[in-house]
C-alpha cells in the first residue's frame, strides 16, 4: 500500500534521509580511521621489539677492534 504524503512530510522526509546518511559515513570514516591508528601501532610496536632485539644482540657482540693506522712517510 502506497501511502500519499503532504509536501512538507516529503521535505522532512529527504531532509532526515540525508542527515541519516552523512551521520553513516561519518561512522564509516571513523571505523577506518580507527583501523588505520590499530594498524599503525601493531606496526610500530612490532618494530620496536625487533629494534630492541636487534640492540641487543648488538650489545651481546665484542666490539670491533679498530685497525691501526700506519703513518705514511
Amino acid at each position: 500500500m502506497t501511502e500519499t504524503y503532504s509536501k512538507s512530510r516529503q521535505q522532512a522526509e529527504k531532509a532526515f534521509g540525508a542527515t541519516q546518511t552523512q551521520f553513516f559515513a561519518n561512522a564509516h570514516a571513523v571505523e577506518e580511521l580507527d583501523s588505520i591508528t590499530k594498524a599503525r601501532d601493531d606496526k610500530t610496536a612490532r618494530l620496536r621489539e625487533a629494534r630492541l632485539q636487534r640492540d641487543l644482540q648488538d650489545s651481546l657482540k665484542p666490539a670491533a677492534t679498530p685497525s691501526k693506522r700506519v703513518k705514511k712517510p
